[in-house]
């Protein structure tokens, strides 16, 4: 899977980020290294401002190399530029600080409980920022690309069409119900799989499909449902929503 992600070379940052965490948790920090790297110079090479979804790469290549002791470069720099959290990105990816919580002076323990604290309370402020209820969607090329390779899907996703069709009629249902803030996540069969793999899990299994809708929503890929008036539908058209799935009769047609 990794290297298929490499061959592949995903525009998306997910897959990338995806596959380098997972090799970062075995221990594998070059080939993290490499495979962050990799998804920043094809994402963002001569671009001004990095969009939100790429930030991830900057922080995780960021975090690797200061396990490695490599020297700060440009990239690392634009991470810190980025990274907007009390307690800076190299004092949180210091592997000095794992030390300290083994120290027998008061002083350091009491120095790194305040670090804590205030790392805390950063992450609490960002988890209060509220992400998408997302549903999946698979362009058409990706859906067909998703069940040529497994075929068990098939039963999810009986037709482009139907698949369209089920998730304006599940948004419409969950916004009925009162559910706030709805989206609609795309998804990329790289990017699943590497997901897959993340969770030691088989791509084939269907209950692997939200959570993967949930964790892209997570990343801040999701857009959101219903598309502002005039906008373009999310289904990837380039027609009007209210033209398009947002008619009253779009989820019946589709069907």
């Amino acid at each position: 899977i990794i290297d298929g992600v490499r061959a592949a070379s995903p525009r998306d940052p997910a897959p990338w980020v995806i596959v380098a965490e997972a090799l970062e948790s075995h221990d594998e920090l070059e080939a993290a290294h490499e495979t962050f790297t990799e998804g920043a110079r094809l994402l963002l090479t001569d671009v001004q401002e990095p969009p939100y979804s790429t930030h991830p790469l900057l922080y995780g290549r960021h975090r690797v190399r200061r396990m490695l002791g490599l020297p700060h470069d440009e990239w690392d720099a634009l991470a810190d530029t980025l990274h907007t959290m009390p307690v800076s990105l190299d004092e949180l990816h210091d592997p000095k600080r794992v030390w300290s919580l083994g120290s027998e002076d008061p002083a350091d323990l009491e120095a790194e409980i305040s670090r804590l604290r205030a790392e805390l309370g950063a992450y609490r402020e960002a988890l209060s920022r509220p992400f998408p209820v997302a549903m999946l969607h698979w362009p058409a090329g990706e859906l067909a690309e998703l069940i040529e390779a497994y075929p068990a899907l098939s039963s999810e996703y009986p037709s482009y069409e139907e698949h369209l069709a089920t998730i304006e009629a599940a948004l419409r249902e969950l916004a009925a119900s009162g559910t706030p803030n709805l989206g609609v996540v795309p998804g990329t069969v790289p990017s699943y799989e590497a997901f897959a793999a993340s969770e030691g899990a088989s791509p084939t299994d269907p209950a692997l499909l939200p959570q993967y809708a949930t964790t892209l929503a997570a990343r801040g890929l999701a857009v959101a449902w219903p598309p502002q008036r005039g906008a373009a539908c999310w289904c990837g058209s380039q027609r009007p929503y209210g033209e398009c799935h947002g008619t009253e009769g779009a989820v019946a047609t589709d069907r």
